[in-house]
């Protein structure tokens, strides 16, 4: 459950939320889960509550415009079953996990690569 008082938030962040909830419910996701992320990505598209003292009335239109079209990209990525920037996710990981998976795909030279070279070698390996 998500904390805090949702008075702040309009009719349109609630329902834009509770449309979010149900479709993670959809996909399996628990309900507390499914909850805390729908209310995380009203957060980050509008910046929290709009209504009068609400924090979001503090960022900028052009923000929450760049926000919503970045969140729009990523789930019409998903919905199109393409998987996400794997350089990135690539580098979130620590070097023992990406040389497992170098092991795993069968990548030469992998312990003597450095990590850049570690996940370029495994974005071509593909």
């Amino acid at each position: 459950m998500p904390l805090g008082s949702k008075a702040k938030y309009t009719a349109a962040q609630k329902r834009k939320a509770a449309r979010i909830e149900s479709s993670y419910e959809q996909k399996g996701v628990p309900e507390d889960e499914a909850q805390a992320r729908a209310w995380a990505t009203v957060n980050k598209q509008s910046g929290g509550g709009e209504k009068a003292g609400g924090s979001g009335q503090r960022k900028a239109p052009a923000k929450k415009a760049a926000d919503r079209h970045a969140s729009a990209k990523r789930a019409a990525a998903t919905r199109a079953g393409q998987p996400r920037n794997s350089r990135a996710s690539l580098g979130t990981q620590t070097k023992e996990s990406l040389l497992k998976e170098a092991r795993v795909k069968g990548v030469v030279g992998r312990s003597t690569m450095r990590k850049d070279q570690l996940i370029e070698a495994l974005h071509k390996a593909g």
